[in-house]
């Protein structure tokens, strides 16, 4: 992102220059034209997004029909080329005639001021290019992204249409698959090509995309016709396509050279390196179908899109669920199970075979079910993912049960059943005693343990928003009890909580995930970082319970675990192992995959896997969505859903009920940024363009800005910005303290924040607008206070807090009087003020959404609450 540049713009021939808003997207540096505000007929530009040899693409509003479009623009230092013109009025001619899912969508072309400019489909996501810097993609990702862009090639073909510079940053992954863009090459395969190509010319060119007459296309992904000078057809698509599936395949370029001479030499005159030497477990028809693809004589290639889509397909399905050995591989026996999404894969092996044992039978291999009538609590911010005990004989893991509440299961794997652990209700994140007989696990703001076998929970210490623990062979327990804090360890009989990290580099703002290594002195963790990277994964480290001095050992997407000599974790949904010498506390040799499609949540940077020395288990399948934005009555009835299921959190209704703010979790950047729905359904536009972690979103009272909490800078400090997108994001408060807002007041004149202090834990705070702005407490103590909300009077403040030893609802005076009530009877979270002032909402543990009548008088009344409706 950049955050400050020049631009120009002409304005009756005179350049004008002047500072830019924060600019977004794969913007790549160059001076571009058009600044936030300027108006193409009906279209208003917001942002940059990127610029090319031949034209400059911005994100606008289209304000006729209220959505997001982009825009390709030729610019003005080009604008007197008339064959620059020819192409960008080709490129129009190319995509209106062109109708797939799969193809970037043409909505409008138009002409203003002498600037000509193509209106497109806005695509929401990352370019392969960029995907493909992080290695590559898993194999179920290469065979459906594949069929995707042949599909589109092939929709193109059928229109007698020949992209000609199909490559990796012409193709967008979307949530719901690929995208093909700029057809700027694209020609009729009717039309003859341009023929003058000499090699000195290829070898001094100084652009990938130049005039007619010279190359047309990107080297690396040419095909030998097209650097000879001979006319493209579909065939040449397809040795491009080749190309593009070889480096998702591998990571690697098909052809390679110093220069380009020599770069166009190798594609001319050699083949790539086998597939199967880089990575073995390659399918052998995979292999067979890119050598077709890659042959220099068009006519002995795939001769249409059609049949190479249809074959990708046969490959995928056909693909091998036994293990194949490799010379990579000889060490591990590779076990791949085909499982829903509702189903825990489980591999019981007898002792090290999991990684020792090459060509030995698994001992056993089997599913395992959620309990009748419930559902696994898998993924989400506070999940119970399983847990094998270290003894590989049992499994724990949460699932929520018929009536809404959250429980603990522990199956024995010798047995058909799981049986639900009492006193348990709301557990997150389990893990197991070093012996196999306790469980540790997180629930109602606190780290518990309970025998396996059931039995009185004991609680352990304060964990506000428990981020997993792990319990040493001397009864040491490391935990994360926080989001934004590092790893503290207790007892695990209790007792007095010390640090076990620290953040050592000023980027730090979270620790979790522990896990010991077999000595019970060394644990590993993985560090989230304000310098999000989900190129590269999260840093795993190595910590010690006798000093806060830590060591690097690898990049992760979730946490990493230890078993017989590897260390386990996983690039995106790929599950690796990697060998580890658990005496010199050091990795050695290459990483290689275990399983694929591990069920995973990069919100928090967890993944649904655990291990033993005897037993893997893994949840594996199509990742659900995690929620969606539903409209419901009072009485609970299912009125309409705004936008696409996803990840979303934190929804918040504008003061006038028209929009909708919320935080939305995007899986192919890593990030988490603010989005604001119409509440008639009929818009969605990004607020935030954050890459890091952006939460919390809250109204102001005239509707015209939104405050929020991002940890861009720090551990989650407070910002405000305009809703208009006008103007820059300002930080309203910075501090070493994690916090986030949770209300505004109705006279706009002060802001409601939690805070979480090491000493006082969360306390509700309150930020004056005006003056100063001096925040100071209104609700703390040594116990959590959260969720503070204003009533619609601004005299009262609702809030949760756990000073009873669970969570309940109060209501508190703000100002001019006194006085504390509780709302809420048996427990109860995230309170919110009917608009009207009469009724006071909030969550029961079991979700069920609840009402307590309220009069706002002289003083507080409030009537006993009632039950609404499940909220799951």
């Amino acid at each position: 992102m950049v955050s400050k540049t020049v631009v120009f713009r002409r304005v009756s021939g005179k350049p004008v220059i002047r500072p830019s808003d924060a600019l977004h997207g794969d913007y790549n540096g160059a001076r571009m034209a058009l600044f936030s505000g300027t108006k193409l007929g009906p279209y208003e530009i917001q942002s940059p997004l990127g610029a090319g040899g031949m034209g400059e693409v911005y994100r606008a509003r289209d304000t006729r029909l209220e959505r997001t479009v982009a825009i390709k623009v030729l610019p003005a230092r080009l604008a007197d080329r008339p064959e620059l013109r020819q192409r960008l009025e080709r490129e129009a001619r190319t995509i209106s005639q062109l109708s797939n899912s799969y193809i970037c969508t043409l909505f409008d072309v138009g002409r203003q001021d002498e600037t000509d400019y193509l209106v497109m489909e806005y695509v929401e996501g990352e370019t392969l290019e960029r995907r493909l810097e992080k290695g590559p993609l898993p194999p179920e990702q290469v065979f459906r992204f594949g069929v995707q862009i042949a599909e589109a090639l092939s929709a193109a073909h059928r229109k007698g249409i020949v992209h000609r510079d199909l490559k990796p940053s012409n193709i967008m992954l979307t949530t719901a698959g690929v995208k093909l863009l700029d057809f700027g090459l694209a020609k009729f395969a009717a039309q003859p090509a341009p023929v003058s190509v000499v090699l000195s010319e290829m070898a001094t060119a100084a652009k990938s995309i130049t005039e007619d007459g010279i190359i047309l296309g990107t080297f690396q992904y040419m095909a030998p016709e097209q650097l000879e000078g001979h006319e493209a057809d579909a065939r040449t698509d397809i040795f491009a396509l080749g190309v593009v599936l070889y480096e998702m395949a591998t990571g690697k370029r098909a052809f390679s050279g110093r220069t380009r001479a020599s770069l166009i030499a190798s594609i001319l005159s050699s083949e790539p390196q086998p597939i199967t030497a880089l990575q073995p477990l390659t399918p052998p028809g995979l292999e067979s179908l890119l050598k077709t693809c890659l042959k220099k004589d068009p006519e002995e290639r795939w001769q249409n899109a059609h049949d190479l889509q249809l074959r990708l397909k046969e490959i995928a399905e056909q693909r091998p669920s036994t293990p194949v050995p490799g010379q990579h591989f000889s060490r591990l026996w590779l076990w791949k199970a085909t499982v829903g999404a509702l189903t825990l894969a489980v591999l019981a092996l007898g002792t090290h075979d999991l990684f020792r044992a090459p060509r030995k039978l698994p001992k056993a291999s089997f599913s395992v079910s959620a309990p009748d009538k419930s559902t696994f609590s898998s993924i989400g911010r506070d999940a119970g993912p399983a847990a094998v005990s270290p003894d590989g004989s049992k499994i724990a893991f949460a699932a929520v049960v018929a009536d809404g509440r959250k429980l603990l299961f522990v199956r024995e794997l010798d047995s058909l059943t799981a049986q639900p652990l009492s006193g348990s209700e709301g557990a997150s994140y389990p893990f197991w005693s070093p012996d196999s007989h306790f469980l540790g696990f997180f629930a109602d703001g606190r780290l518990k343990r309970v025998e396996a076998t059931g039995g009185p929970v004991q609680v352990l210490c304060d964990a506000p928003l428990g981020r997993g623990g792990a319990w040493s062979r001397d009864g040491v327990i490391v935990f994360a009890p926080d989001a934004y804090v590092g790893l503290y360890q207790v007892s695990a009989s209790g007792g007095e909580v010390t640090q076990a990290t620290n953040f050592q580099v000023p980027t730090d703002y979270s620790h979790r995930w522990p896990q010991f290594l077999p000595d019970g002195d060394h644990f590993l963790y993985l560090a989230f970082s304000t310098v999000l990277n989900p190129e590269r994964g999260y840093p795993i480290y190595l910590g010690s319970l006798r000093s806060h001095d830590r060591k690097y050992l690898l990049r992760s997407s979730s946490e990493a675990m230890y078993a017989s000599g590897y260390l386990l974790f996983t690039n995106e949904r790929t599950l690796m192992a990697v060998p580890f010498d658990a005496d010199k506390m050091r990795t050695s040799g290459e990483p290689f995959p275990i399983a694929e499609q591990v069920h995973s949540y990069p919100n928090t940077a967890s993944a649904v896997y655990s291990v033993s020395d005897t037993t893997l288990a893994y949840q594996a399948g199509s990742s659900p969505a995690i929620s969606e934005l539903v409209w419901f009555d009072q009485i609970g009835k299912r009125l309409v859903s705004l936008g696409k299921a996803g990840d979303y959190e934190d929804p918040r209704i504008s003061p006038d009920g028209r929009r909708i703010a919320v935080d939305r979790f995007d899986p192919l950047s890593g990030a988490v940024n603010i989005w604001v729905y119409s509440a008639d359904q009929k818009n969605a536009a990004r607020f935030t363009f954050s890459s890091s972690f952006d939460h919390n979103p809250v109204w102001a009272p005239d509707g015209n800005r939104i405050a929020f909490d991002t940890n861009r800078n720090g551990p989650a400090d407070i910002y405000i910005k305009p809703v208009s997108g006008m103007g820059n994001e300002e930080p309203l408060l910075q501090s070493g303290y994690p916090k986030s807002p949770t209300d505004w007041s109705p006279d706009g004149r002060f802001l409601l924040f939690q805070q979480l202090d090491p000493q006082t834990k969360y306390d509700v705070w309150v930020l004056p607008l005006e003056g100063e702005r001096k925040p100071a407490p209104l609700v703390h103590g040594n116990r959590n206070d959260m969720d503070g909300q204003f009533s619609p009077d601004g005299r009262w403040v609702a809030y949760s807090s756990d000073e009873s030893g669970k969570w309940e609802v109060y209501v508190t005076a703000f100002a001019g009087s006194s006085g504390k009530w509780q709302v809420s009877t048996s427990g109860g979270t995230q309170p919110r003020w009917k608009r009207d002032g009469k009724q006071l909402f909030f969550l029961a543990p079991d979700r069920k959404l609840m009402a307590a009548d309220v009069e706002l008088g002289s003083g507080f009344q409030v009537a006993p609450p009632r039950p609404l409706f499940e909220t799951r």
